[in-house]
């Protein structure tokens, strides 16, 4: 199966909050195949359902309350977000779903040096104990969207402005943490892109951001 991959680079929360409400609905009817949307936000935190603004120190920091599962978490620079809108045959599936975008993470992550796991305790990506990636997805007409955050070269200290996940700021790490450097984060990007393909069995086509957004609206 072919499906769309759209590197959106740095776009607002909001904004990109619109668009997979309308990708979702394309996708339902078939107007679109299966989408990847790959992208950094400017400083932001959203709330899931179990999210509370009692989760969020400093009031200075925008915040979205949104539809996915999970509790609070910081989106920034250096952070690689992924948004995939597929279609699920059924809507109890999202647990391998969640699974499988793991898979993509930690295979990602390892080819760049990183021993990243799983956590059956609590869902995302993990190194030594510490959190690199956070997993909080929704389903909408079994079409999903909301999807992962990857801390690259994130600035960790917006996470001590929050309470991510029920967890203290603390437990929050990044690839550049672990491995003393910064990491070529397009690089890393492009992994990801593969691994996706290769995990979900789809084969991934790359269209500007224009086919699915207005020019003016990609930074």
């Amino acid at each position: 199966m072919t499906a769309w991959l759209v590197d959106l680079g740095t776009i607002e929360y909001g904004e990109t909050w619109r668009l997979q409400k309308t990708l979702v609905e394309r996708r339902a009817v078939d107007e679109i195949p299966d989408t990847l949307l790959l992208l950094e936000h400017p400083h932001v935190v959203t709330l899931g359902r179990r999210g509370k603004r009692a989760d969020v120190f400093d009031a200075s920091l925008p915040v979205f309350e949104v539809e996915r599962g999970g509790e609070a978490t910081y989106h920034g620079p250096g952070q690689l977000v992924g948004y995939p809108i597929l279609k699920m045959k059924d809507r109890l599936d999202v647990r391998k779903l969640v699974t499988d975008i793991e898979e993509v993470l930690i295979r990602s992550s390892r080819a760049f040096g990183i021993p990243a796991e799983r956590n059956e305790a609590q869902r995302g990506i993990w190194v030594h104990g510490r959190k690199l990636g956070s997993i909080g997805m929704a389903v909408h007409n079994l079409v999903t969207y909301h999807g992962f955050a990857h801390n690259v070269n994130t600035d960790l200290s917006y996470f001590e402005r929050i309470r991510p996940c029920g967890n203290e700021g603390r437990v929050m790490t990044s690839m550049e943490r672990e491995l003393g450097h910064a990491v070529d984060f397009t690089g890393f990007k492009n992994h990801v892109a593969e691994d996706f393909q290769d995990v979900f069995g789809l084969r991934v086509n790359r269209i500007p951001p224009e086919r699915i957004v207005g020019a003016t609206a990609v930074a």
